[in-house]
């Protein structure tokens, strides 16, 4: 465990920011060399078209669904319900359907871009529950989250790591969001053998699971490995290794987390308004510099710590600068205590490398843990902070995530040794 957590820290700290690695590298890129942000199977695999009045196509269509077209001068953008640092989209979303009426048994790929389920492996007496707990099967969904890791460091480079493993915690946070519209039951497990389902669904070195999602009902049943290992498919039309990546992957991979009972969340929303929530997000580039209400700001926290569905625990804690809520001091704060008092909102800014989103928010909210699988708790950070996207924007809050931010700097200002996950903004 003490080794696995090293490595993690490790990977952690060798993506650190500092004013001064900013400047010697300010990470420019050619936007005509982005590698495509869609997989695709080859088109003689056999494919069903979601249809999203079918309340079962719908819930799997709304994990990964395209909300919004941009068009810029070197081609179209594709936004998506599920937020990604620099909109480049490395997650994909593979699921495991057994028992559903009308669906063959099978492991299929989400295919984005056409709004339809690609079968890749066809179920006989195996299926990926041997590689997540034994002796038991899912009459249900196994949803997979893996990434593809080039469409982000092409551009973030070695600290795409950290980007990729908060895009799959966004990730499984739009299933939980899905899931809850759908009224489907959801755990969220992290700890499993995803070295070898790697291999076994052709992933070579390109491409890994970061984690899993079960929607269904647990049997207790016995069923091996997958009998034959899924044909290799480039997730990209090219591909540069980064053996940095692949070994941060590696080594953070196997480790397991502290453990903690299962507990489910409770949300109460009016499923309609939040559908058109998870419909309508964004993340905000620019704020107008005004107030929110102070009930607003603790109702969302308080929507965020209840309970994340998984066995798997890494403590994330979250330390707010307050620069415009009602009723509310200026100054940090951690939960509801205030650390010391002032106007920081020109600190957050800068600490957000001179982001002025980071400055002109209502709050800043700083992601800090000491955690035990790095991998783990960074996509903990991502799927509590989809959370706190989708439960801002429900109470007409605007909201950003920021991933670059002067690690060893903002911890100083935080007073804290953890190491600092992930960092959002909120206001109008």
């Amino acid at each position: 465990m003490l080794q696995a957590k090293i490595a993690g820290k490790t990977y952690h700290d060798a993506t650190k920011h500092s004013y001064l690695s900013v400047l010697i590298d300010p990470n420019y890129v050619d936007a005509s060399t982005q590698p495509s942000p869609f997989k695709c199977y080859p088109k003689f695999y056999r494919r069903f078209t979601l249809d999203v009045n079918n309340p079962i196509h719908s819930f799997i269509w709304l994990t990964s669904a395209i909300t919004f077209e941009k068009i810029y001068k070197d081609g179209p953008y594709q936004l998506r319900v599920n937020p990604s640092a620099g909109a480049l989209y490395p997650t994909e979303i593979y699921v495991q359907i057994r028992g559903i009426k009308g669906i063959v048994d099978g492991i299929y790929h989400l295919e984005v871009v056409s709004q339809s389920l690609t079968l890749i492996y066809e179920l006989i007496d195996d299926g990926v529950e041997s590689y997540i707990f034994p002796n038991q099967i899912v009459k249900g969904f196994i949803f997979l989250v893996s990434c593809v890791y080039y469409r982000s460091s092409w551009k973030y480079q070695d600290r795409s790591i950290r980007y990729c493993f908060l895009d799959s915690g966004h990730h499984l946070g739009a299933i939980e969001a899905s899931a809850y519209l759908h009224d489907r039951n959801l755990q969220l497990i992290f700890d499993f053998d995803k070295i070898s389902l790697n291999a076994d669904l052709g992933f070579e070195n390109k491409e890994f699971i970061t984690a899993c999602a079960i929607s269904g009902e647990v049997v207790e049943k016995n069923i091996r490995r997958l009998r034959l290992k899924v044909p290799f498919v480039s997730g990209t039309d090219y591909f540069e290794p980064n053996q940095f990546i692949e070994n941060g992957y590696k080594q953070t991979a196997e480790a397991k987390s502290y453990q903690q009972p299962l507990a489910y969340p409770q949300f109460n929303f009016d499923k309609d308004k939040f559908f058109q929530t998870i419909w309508n997000r964004r993340s905000i580039r620019r704020f107008k510099k005004q107030s929110i209400s102070q009930e607003s700001y603790w109702t969302i926290l308080k929507q965020v710590e209840q309970p994340i569905p998984t066995e798997s625990f890494e403590e994330i804690e979250i330390y707010s600068v307050i620069n415009r809520v009602e009723g509310m001091e200026t100054g940090l704060y951690k939960g509801n205590h205030l650390i010391k008092s002032g106007d920081f909102s020109q600190k957050a800014g800068y600490l957000c490398v001179n982001q002025a989103i980071g400055r002109d928010s209502a709050a800043t909210l700083f992601f800090v843990s000491n955690y035990r699988n790095y991998q783990n708790a960074v996509q903990l950070a991502g799927f509590l902070g989809q959370r706190i996207y989708l439960f801002s924007n429900y109470l007409g809050i605007e909201c950003s995530g920021i991933g670059a931010y002067y690690d060893d700097e903002t911890q100083e200002f935080l007073g804290t040794d953890k190491d600092i996950l992930y960092v959002m903004a909120i206001g109008i």
